[in-house]
């Protein structure tokens, strides 16, 4: 699972924030961001549009890439 996450969120791809477990983030489904990589352990490093910087957990949250 982890080769298949990292080669369809690729540094450079686009996505949208479906669903985040954060209490604590500012972060609202609809958010917009860049993927900077994705980790060892599966999760996606996004740079948001709004500054934050979160990452996506496997399995706890979610986004989906914004097709062209």
């Amino acid at each position: 699972m982890l080769k298949t996450l990292k080669n369809y969120y690729t540094p450079g791809t686009r996505v949208i924030l479906v669903q985040i477990n954060d209490p604590y983030t500012k972060l609202q489904p609809g958010d917009k961001g860049t993927v900077l990589g994705v980790d060892d352990i599966g999760t996606i490093h996004v740079n948001w549009d709004c500054g934050s910087s979160l990452g996506v957990v496997y399995g706890e949250d979610s986004c989906k890439k914004i097709e062209d």
